[in-house]
């Protein structure tokens, strides 16, 4: 003290997690021994701690025996309601009894982090995760996490980490919209492998390739490839028909059908860009171009065009019959 019983030391906010600073005293005080050289050597450093330090730690520190309590009371009235019969109604509401232990241990999930999502929403993967108040961190199963999520059909990969005590990470590889698939009347998004993502209700995908055809979707590889050899074709080339799951009909802007032949289908595509290059073939009046067959073009014609040439033909035999 002073002389006027006031204590040497200034006041200050206590801040939690650290000792409050011992009172200074004025006056005389004993001088303490020296120190011997061992006890000014500094501690050992300690190795870090894994999971089970760190539950230890929670089991050895302060209101760990209250905790104890709640859960003995906890599993008590658990056992009564199993001999009651309504213990999944128990666990439907509070959770299995070891994620309730561990929740008051301190193992709460209190954050989830999403990462890598673009169409699905958050609430969306937590709901078809089946994560929410009644799970702990300690016992979460990821590795049936994973599976819930990759059931969703816009989910390519997923990679759930558990960072202890309190949080979750949540990263997820979603597919892309790829092409359009049209199959029994309906279209579907899909993506790269083939994958039905979405119905097809956004004309932002309008510009997408199109398929047509039972199994289509998974021979997606082939039909990109026959637009990659049409060239300057391509544009003209609205839609990729899968026939009988073995060949393709190729659908162009103008209401031409082109038949391509099972074997060898990018030969008679190479044809196709020459015929059109030479006499601008898909320019006519014709109904569709059959290539299936080696070094033969078969074109039917328009109903119009049809009669047209069948009048010019009746015409050309009246004229030969007249010189005759």
């Amino acid at each position: 003290m002073d002389g006027r019983g006031r204590f040497l030391r200034s006041l200050r906010t206590v801040i939690i997690g650290f000792p409050p600073a011992a009172l200074a005293y004025a006056g005389a005080v004993p001088v303490p021994e020296p120190l011997s050289p061992r006890q000014i050597m500094p501690p050992a450093r300690q190795p870090r701690r894994g999971l089970r330090h760190k539950i230890l730690a929670k089991l050895a520190g302060p209101g760990t025996g209250a905790c104890f309590s709640m859960a003995l009371l906890a599993a008590a009235g658990a056992a009564g309601t199993v001999k009651g019969g309504h213990y999944a109604a128990f666990v439907a509401r509070q959770g299995e009894p070891s994620d309730i232990l561990a929740k008051a241990l301190g193992f709460s999930i209190k954050a989830v982090t999403i990462a890598g999502e673009r169409e699905l929403k958050e609430q969306d993967i937590l709901t078809v995760a089946g994560i929410g108040p009644r799970n702990s961190l300690l016992f979460l199963d990821v590795a049936k996490i994973r599976e819930r999520l990759k059931q969703l059909p816009l989910v390519k990969e997923a990679a759930i980490t558990k960072l202890y005590p309190d949080r979750l990470l949540i990263e997820i590889e979603e597919r892309q919209p790829f092409a359009l698939w049209q199959c029994d009347g309906q279209v579907q998004i899909v993506a790269a492998d083939g994958v039905p993502l979405a119905a097809m209700r956004d004309q932002r995908f309008i510009q997408l390739p199109l398929v047509v055809g039972a199994g289509a979707n998974a021979k997606l590889d082939q039909y990109l490839a026959l637009l990659e050899m049409a060239g300057d074709l391509r544009e003209r080339i609205v839609a990729g028909v899968l026939v009988a799951g073995r060949r393709w009909t190729l659908k162009t802007a103008n209401g031409i059908d082109v038949l391509l032949p099972e074997m060898e289908p990018e030969a008679a595509l190479a044809r196709l860009v020459d015929l059109q290059r030479a006499s601008h073939v898909l320019d006519k009046d014709i109904l569709s171009l059959d290539l299936r067959q080696s070094g033969l073009v078969v074109a039917r014609l328009a109903e119009e065009a049809a009669a047209e040439r069948a009048a010019m033909l009746t015409s050309k035999n009246k004229v030969k019959g007249g010189r005759t």
